[in-house]
């Protein structure tokens, strides 16, 4: 398909591979904009391990920026926000190279808009108001995450936290003024940024996350990764996030105990990459820790369940999506359940207490039979609700016509 013009595409997070939530949606976003688009995208590689993938990127997207983070001197360098009153995020992924080539690719190319993955990097937009119109994927209420983070910590992290929620707050409702149009993952996240931000109404809107049902789907050729005559319960994510980390934890303190009862041969599979230390210290002979695998899609298919006990979780959950599409009923929190919308009888069960959590296992459980027709279902839902196109076309509309090519412009 013919390009009908430049747009520059700014990441925090290299978009490459969609190994975890965040960078799937970036992944599925830019290959959505270049189906018309020329895009300049420029990102941070903050994981060592990305960078093996870089020229697989490169081939896809030529023309690529990218800087390094690295994580200890960034945080230091961070704290410089306590000095200025801006949230800490900002200067975390403040970079004068990243300044430098966008500056340079907005006097070399005619650029029709700018979209920002992430509320972080609309610092490096801004510059270019009026002229590149600026839309922001904030993906969630990125401020609401670290205000509910604070309750869980000590001080003086419950103070840090707590304060970068109160900043970020103020940054995304200025950013939100300043865009053409903003997104957000659900209805639920947009309602609760109106919420906060009242003077945003009519240019925020939600754009949901999708699910790649060809790549995602059972498959006659795996090898079974589980023991026999073991009943694993499978859970899925980055194991580095905080989320994360206190879905299983929860669930390996509160629901295992009580599941182990009645199922003795349950054990509880960890399954996703970086897993820290408290993570790895849950592992036992009825827990197991994985780590990095080099196909999740095993441990969905052959999961007796699939759970995600995700508390203080926001959004979309992509993990849940894919084992949806792997005819995987999921149990997870009714927050999670709710930005999904599908029922129980479409294969995504509520549970918020270990009680219910328990019950809902013991339904999967029982009944192998119950659980591949709740499972056949969970994938009709996901094929038909949760295209990536049907859900990045709402960004189409808003991207607009070109600008006057600049007379020296090689791409006008």
């Amino acid at each position: 398909m013919t390009a009908m013009g430049n747009i520059l595409y700014l990441v925090h997070r290299l978009p490459y591979p969609p190994n975890k939530g965040d960078k799937v949606r970036s992944y599925h976003l830019l290959r959505h904009l270049q189906q018309r688009h020329r895009v300049f995208l420029g990102t941070f590689i903050d994981d060592p391990e990305d960078a093996q993938h870089l020229p697989t990127l490169q081939a896809m997207c030529p023309d690529l920026h990218v800087e390094r983070i690295h994580a200890r001197s960034a945080k230091v360098k961070s704290l410089s926000g306590l000095l200025t009153g801006e949230a800490l995020t900002l200067s975390y992924y403040r970079s004068a190279g990243m300044q430098r080539w966008v500056a340079q690719t907005t006097a070399e190319h005619n650029l029709q808009a700018c979209v920002v993955f992430s509320s972080a990097m609309a610092q490096y937009a801004q510059p270019l108001l009026p002229q590149v119109p600026m839309l922001v994927d904030f993906v969630d209420v990125d401020s609401a995450k670290w205000t509910q983070y604070a309750p869980a910590h000590r001080w003086p992290m419950s103070m840090l936290y707590r304060r970068e929620g109160n900043r970020l707050r103020a940054y995304e409702r200025a950013m939100a003024l300043l865009a053409r149009r903003s997104y957000f993952v659900t209805p639920n996240e947009t309602a609760l940024f109106l919420s906060q931000a009242p003077e945003c109404e009519g240019r925020v809107q939600s754009m949901g996350n999708g699910v790649d049902a060809d790549f995602f789907m059972p498959g006659p050729r795996r090898l079974n990764p589980f023991e026999a005559g073991e009943q694993a319960i499978v859970f899925t994510g980055a194991m580095d996030y905080w989320p994360n980390i206190d879905g299983v934890s929860w669930f390996v303190a509160d629901v295992l105990p009580l599941l182990r009862t009645r199922w003795p041969l349950a054990r509880f599979y960890i399954v996703g990459r970086s897993p820290s230390p408290q993570v790895q210290a849950l592992a036992s002979g009825h827990v197991v820790v994985t780590g990095t695998v080099p196909d999740v899609r095993p441990y969905l298919q052959y999961a007796s369940a699939v759970v995600a006990p995700l508390r203080v979780a926001r959004g979309i959950q992509n993990k849940i999506l894919e084992a949806m599409a792997m005819q995987q009923p999921v149990i997870t929190v009714s927050s999670c359940a709710d930005a999904i919308g599908a029922t129980a009888g479409q294969g995504l069960l509520r549970a918020d207490t270990p009680e219910e959590f328990v019950q809902a296992l013991q339904l999967l459980l029982e009944s192998p039979y119950n659980a591949a027709a709740l499972g056949q279902q969970a994938r009709r839902y996901v094929e038909k609700e949760c295209s990536w196109q049907a859900h990045l076309s709402g960004i189409d509309s808003c991207l607009g016509r070109t600008r006057d090519a600049h007379p020296h412009d090689a791409d006008a």
